[in-house]
């Protein structure tokens, strides 16, 4: 835009020109205090005084004409609007805090028009721009402003003059007891002023579970201490509130692992809880308080708690029913092994025998077969049956609590021999239900084939993970095996990896050697021959030093405890699961997906309580790239996906949906820690329904083309002056004046 306007010459200094006009109208004051004092006349000296005084300033500044072409260009503002769960939360006037956000949001926008503002959303990481979260529902898991801040100031575009943060001040960062030059850095990093709005100011009525922590890593069998922090604010009435830990599991309802009382005072109270966890892996864990009549926000009243459970040592319960080669290679494996703790009983006397002495003069101890499998059976990790036969020892009553067992996170693993199997007992009991190969428990079903063979590959032994370290050492050479026992077809869910060359089941399938599967929360495992000890004590042994023996058990046992090492494909969940809000589950195969593949998931409830299972099909892409599946929204609750590559084992993920996880377990509003933020920054704090309040920066006039021309010559301004001051030199004598 084209403009012209006057000012001074630009060779003189500003404090030239302001000594000029000071001096200037110093003089005026004079002259007119003098004229006052004149009993009459006057008015040519003040006329001439006050041109000549005029003309002397002009000399001095000698005002030029600048033309030039200007454009105003307003002040970057930034935007940070808090997207985090929280501002889903209700605000004044029944609604969101969300939507009060956006009406801000668009409120500045109209306060400054000349200002260029940028609207971004911030939650977790660097910020987004807002226009994809607006109008969605919040669904940030963090409010990290902090991480905003500093993001923005990385960023190489033309940094703000200003930033303005619009969120409720439920923040994790910064912390809610931050000093003053904490508070300031933000500033610095950013080198421009933080204003601050405030979306409410209502604390709802509402009682949560604010905060679960345990001061140590969960592993399984040590007792965890847990500190509940219990929250009761907005004038709602709370005294004493019952704190439950409770355990989701698979196969029933939860299981109750600790309760205590929360005597509230002062809107706060703390329990000290201790669980203890039987089983590791991935475990949901329950904390919840009774809601308090009057509970605006039920929803944050329990919290789902996901913990990674380690294992200090697997521990191993191995019975074998006999001391052949088979279970000495086993054990002596086993007890080689520094990770493993293994308890081994041996069968070297049946009931049956006859010593011919008392038993206290035995050196033998009798098996503690009703001690094992109802006192220490949860203690164990996995139970390893080697060629035990189940009736003459009375393990036939404990066969529904080993089942149990299994669906409840165990880990079996049955191995071959004369008494396994179906010489066992074991078909149509309940363990046999949870092997992943079905048993022949009709009358005279023949129980092994004794006939030497050489074990197959399957296409999934082949790609499993499980048998990896196996076939890198021996390839697709297996040894010659003494014999076989007969295993039927694989039940759903199981994978055959390796068969008989010649038998068959009597579907006409190639009868399974080794089989896995799942059962429930555990798995299984049915190894149908007792020749494992060939992989070390053989031809084929003897060429790869043996090693293939501790490969096999190894990656079994590991398969078994769910080491990722042995797992197909690994499944996470990069931003969380929120209630209602659709997930995604992110697959990565680490290569060991064949190209083409497809993916097989499965995502069902733990409690298995109204909502309908999920199940997924999608080929897997090119190259090792992650795969991301969508999922429906689910509900507040503990999930478990299962997810199998092709016709491969399977791989299992839990997870828990909360309704607002951190973001709602504290409800109330922290408008004080913006004022605090704003007050250390230099900026200004405001609520939402005061916006106007906020000082934006000005927008900058920036000029083009731009010709300086002087209005006159110098010398025109000094003859002027001159001859004004003659003048009023000539009006003051005349009129009597020095």
């Amino acid at each position: 835009m084209p403009t012209t306007r006057l000012a001074t010459s630009n060779d003189l200094p500003a404090w030239a020109i302001v000594v000029a006009c000071i001096l200037a109208a110093a003089s005026l004051v004079l002259l007119v205090i003098e004229m006052r004092r004149r009993e009459r006349g006057g008015i040519g000296i003040l006329v001439t005084g006050v041109l000549a005084l005029g003309a002397l300033a002009l000399a001095v500044m000698r005002p030029v004409r600048i033309a030039a072409r200007e454009s105003v260009v307003g002040a970057r503002v930034v935007v940070l609007a808090d997207t985090s769960r929280s501002m889903a939360l209700a605000s004044e006037g029944g609604r969101t805090r969300q939507k009060t956000r956006d009406e801000v949001v668009a409120a500045l926008s109209k306060a400054a028009p000349d200002a260029r503002v940028l609207e971004l959303g911030f939650a977790d990481g660097p910020p987004k721009p807002l226009a994809n979260a607006t109008g969605e529902t919040a669904r940030g898991l963090r409010s990290d402003l902090g991480s905003a801040i500093r993001a923005l100031a990385a960023m190489p575009e033309e940094r703000p003059s200003a930033v303005v943060v619009v969120s409720d001040g439920r923040l994790d960062e910064p912390q809610e007891d931050a000093p003053k030059p904490v508070l300031a850095e933000l500033g610095n990093a950013i080198h421009a002023p933080i204003h601050t709005i405030a979306t409410t100011r209502n604390e709802l009525p509402d009682a949560s579970v604010r905060r679960v922590a345990n001061a140590t890593a969960a592993v399984a069998h040590v007792p965890l201490p847990l500190r509940v922090d219990i929250g009761c604010s907005g004038g709602l009435a709370c005294e004493k509130l019952t704190v439950t830990a409770k355990e989701l599991r698979e196969d029933g309802p939860p299981a109750l692992l600790a309760s205590g009382i929360a005597d509230v005072k002062d809107g706060k109270a703390s329990v000290d809880l201790t669980v203890t966890l039987d089983r590791a892996g991935v475990r949901i864990l329950e904390v919840g308080i009774e809601s308090p009549t009057g509970d605006a926000i039920p929803e944050n009243d329990r919290r789902l708690i996901t913990l990674n459970v380690a294992r200090e040592r697997v521990r191993v319960l191995h019975v074998a029913g006999q001391p052949t080669n088979d279970v000495r290679a086993l054990r002596q494996w086993l007890k080689s092994d520094a990770s493993v703790d293994v308890v081994a009983f041996f069968i070297l006397r049946t009931p049956a025998d006859t010593p011919g002495a008392s038993q206290e003069d035995l050196a033998l101890i009798p098996f503690p077969v009703d001690e094992l499998f109802s006192v220490h059976l949860p203690s164990f990790d996995a139970v390893v049956l080697q060629d035990f036969d189940a009736q003459p020892y009375g393990l036939e009553r404990h066969l529904p609590a080993l089942a149990r067992y299994v669906r409840a996170g165990g880990g079996l693993i049955m191995v071959g021999g004369p008494n396994s199997f179906v010489a066992g007992g074991y078909a149509g009991t309940p363990l046999g239900e949870v092997l992943p190969v079905s048993l022949d428990g009709a009358p005279g079903a023949t129980a092994a084939d004794t006939a030497p063979f050489v074990p197959a590959w399957t296409e999934p032994g082949r790609s499993a993970p499980v048998l990896g370290p196996l076939r890198a050492i021996l390839g697709d050479e297996l040894p010659s095996m003494p014999g076989a026992n007969v295993l039927g077809d694989v039940r759903p869910g199981g994978v055959v990896l390796w068969t008989h060359p010649t038998r068959a089941t009597k579907s006409g399938a190639p009868m399974p050697v080794l089989a896995i599967g799942d059962e429930g929360d555990g798995r299984s495992i049915a190894l149908g021959i007792d020749g494992g000890w060939l992989f070390e004590f053989s031809e084929l042994g003897a060429r790869t030093a043996g090693r293939g023996h501790g490969a096999l058990w190894d990656g079994l046992l590991g398969w078994l405890m769910r080491d990722p090492r042995f797992e197909p494909a690994q499944v996470d969940l990069p931003e969380g699961c929120i209630a209602d809000v659709p997930p995604t589950l992110r697959i990565r195969t680490a290569g060991r997906a064949g190209k083409g593949e497809t993916v097989v998931l499965d995502v069902t409830r733990l409690d298995k309580s109204g909502t309908a299972p999920v199940h997924v099909e999608k080929p897997l892409g090119e190259g090792d790239a992650p795969l991301e599946i969508a999922l429906p929204a689910l509900p507040t609750g503990g999930y478990s996906a299962r997810l199998r590559l092709g016709s491969g084992p399977t791989t299992r993920r839990d997870f828990a949906c909360e309704a607002g996880g951190d973001e709602w377990a504290d409800s109330r509003p922290d408008p004080e820690r913006l004022r605090a933020l704003a007050a250390a920054t230099g900026g200004t704090f405001a609520f939402a329904d005061d916006v106007r309040a906020i000082r934006l920066p000005k927008p900058t006039v920036v000029s083009a083309e731009r010709h300086v021309v002087p209005v006159a010559p110098p010398w025109t301004w000094t003859l002027l002056a001159a001859t004004l001051l003659g003048a009023h030199w000539f009006m003051r004598r005349r009129g009597g004046l020095s």
